[in-house]
């Protein structure tokens, strides 16, 4: 795998959207969350115009941001992968029945069992 991109300044933590992290999020795999955690910071400072490309990879990337090109590079699809997953808002699925049930369903025991005397 050939990375011509730049490191950022720090670890990449999105807390706001991902609060136990991208590798406990279920969304990115553990390849996935280290990618993002190393280069995350320069991507979004790319994506951001807060700084200028300096390689191809960087300069491609700027590309794939501006949805000029279809993301082709691993860095690229993981980017995309995250931008759209923080934009989109999560759904939280439960086992539950939303409609509450009525005491007229349940019957009393004693109506349930009836106990005969010999």
């Amino acid at each position: 795998m050939n990375i011509d991109f730049r490191f950022g300044n720090k670890r990449f933590y999105d807390d706001k959207r991902f609060k136990r992290g991208f590798s406990k999020s279920g969304d990115f795999t553990l390849m996935e969350s280290e990618l993002l955690s190393l280069y995350g910071e320069t991507m979004r400072a790319l994506d951001a115009g807060e700084i200028l490309p300096e390689g191809e990879q960087e300069k491609r990337f700027l590309l794939v941001c501006s949805q000029q090109i279809e993301p082709e590079g691993r860095l690229e699809k993981i980017w995309m992968k995250y931008k759209k997953l923080a934009q989109t808002r999560r759904r939280f699925h439960t086992l539950n029945s939303r409609g509450k049930p009525s005491a007229d369903n349940f019957q009393s025991e004693d109506d349930t069992f009836i106990i005969e005397d010999d």
